[in-house]
């Protein structure tokens, strides 16, 4: 009886340091598994560090090259420092139109006398529409109000191109708030601006 006890607990004894060897590699599995996940989160946070580095030198270039830019435009400025609003004028659209009507025109003229009289003047060309319709598509359109104004003066006057600059302010900027027709009619618009030495 004890003989037979004794080989039992043998047995026991052996399935237990067999069971401890089995776990001793599940967890060596288990380990080698994690170190080797391990591992590949910490490359991809290199690889992620060295692509924000490569990023933020590239937009640490941009702003340099921006800022000398931004340097030559003073600089370039300078001389302009005494220029005033010599002349503006307003001339008004259509509903959805960019077509200059025989009104505009006289305006156009005024300005494009004015600028021919002061040689070195620059003119803002401002485009304007009323509330209807998208932003996008109102900004579209009052580009193209501005861009037929500047034409107009390139055509009649030849005023130079590098002495006009055209804007588009959609429906941002209303000359009158009221969605009346009559103030609508308003907003569709081109605002003039001649700036030049008195």
């Amino acid at each position: 009886m004890m003989k037979w006890k004794l080989v039992t607990m043998l047995v026991v004894i052996a399935s237990l340091l067999v069971g401890c060897g089995a776990s001793k590699s599940y967890v060596d599995e288990q380990v080698a598994a994690s170190e080797s996940r391990y591992n590949a989160d910490i490359s991809k946070l290199k690889d992620q560090t060295d692509a924000n580095a490569d990023q933020l030198a590239r937009l640490q270039g941009l702003a340099d090259q921006l800022s000398q830019k931004t340097d030559m435009a003073i600089n370039s400025a300078k001389g302009f420092e005494d220029y005033q609003t010599l002349w503006t004028g307003v001339i008004n659209f259509g509903f959805d139109s960019y077509d200059i009507t025989g009104e505009a025109e006289q305006i156009l003229m005024e300005c494009g006398d004015k600028m021919n009289e002061h040689p070195e003047a620059l003119v803002e060309i401002a485009g304007h529409t009323d509330g209807t319709g998208t932003a996008k598509y109102n900004m579209m359109l009052g580009e193209m109000r501005a861009e037929g104004s500047k034409r107009f003066l390139t055509d009649r006057y030849g005023v130079s191109l590098y002495r006009m600059f055209t804007v588009s302010y959609g429906k941002t900027k209303p000359a009158a708030t009221s969605m009346e027709q009559q103030n609508a009619s308003k907003n569709r618009r081109v605002t003039l601006t001649v700036w030049g030495r008195p």
